[in-house]
C-alpha cells in the first residue's frame, strides 16, 4: 500500500518552504553580522517597566536584514525564473524581522535579558513571521510549514553555535 497524502511531502511543499526560507534566513541572520548602533526602541520603557525590545534590536540591523533578505528574494526570482518571488522575498524578509521583534518583545515581558534563551521562541519566531506574511502570495501548505518548522530548529541552533565559535555572538544560543 502507498503512503497517504497526510504523511508525504510533495515537491510543491518543498518549493514553498525554499521560497520562504531563503529570504527569511538571510533577513534573520544579517543583523547579527551587520547590526549595531541605535536600538529600534530608542531605550523606551514599556508599561511593565522593562525595555520594549532591548539593545540587540537595532535600526541598522533591521535595515540590513530587510535589504539582504530582499536581495535573496531577487536571487531566487532570477534562479527560478519567477519574478513573482521578488514579492515573496520582500514579505518573507519583513515577516522574519517582525517575527524576531515579537520574540524580543515577549522575552522582555518575561524579564529575559537580551541574548538569553527562550527555547522555541528563539528558533521559530522569525520563520513563523515569514510564513504569516507570505501566506497571501504562497498559501503555505501544511507540508511546507512542517518542513520549515522541523528544519529551522536544528539549522538555527547550529548557526548560532557557529556564530558563537566565530565570536559573532556572545552566547551559544
Amino acid at each position: 500500500m502507498g503512503g497517504s497524502a497526510y504523511n508525504t511531502f510533495t515537491i510543491n511543499d518543498l518549493l514553498i518552504a525554499i521560497y520562504i526560507a531563503v529570504p527569511a534566513y538571510v533577513a534573520n541572520s544579517s543583523p547579527v553580522l551587520l547590526g549595531g548602533g541605535a536600538p529600534i526602541d530608542r531605550g523606551r520603557i514599556f508599561i511593565d517597566g522593562r525595555r520594549v525590545l532591548g539593545t540587540n534590536k537595532t535600526v541598522k540591523g533591521f535595515a540590513y536584514g530587510l535589504l539582504l533578505g530582499c536581495v535573496a528574494g531577487l536571487a531566487e526570482a532570477v534562479l527560478f525564473g519567477n519574478y513573482g518571488l521578488m514579492s515573496v522575498g520582500v514579505l518573507a524578509s519583513i515577516g522574519a524581522l517582525l517575527g524576531d521583534l515579537c520574540g524580543a518583545f515577549l522575552k522582555r515581558r518575561f524579564d529575559i535579558a537580551p541574548g538569553s534563551p527562550l527555547p522555541a521562541v528563539d528558533q521559530l519566531d522569525f520563520i513563523l513571521g515569514a510564513i504569516l506574511f507570505t501566506y497571501p502570495l504562497l498559501n503555505a501548505t501544511v507540508g511546507s510549514v512542517l518542513i520549515l518548522v522541523l528544519a529551522t530548529v536544528p539549522i538555527h541552533l547550529l548557526s548560532n553555535a557557529v556564530a558563537y565559535m566565530l565570536r559573532l555572538k556572545s552566547r551559544r544560543w
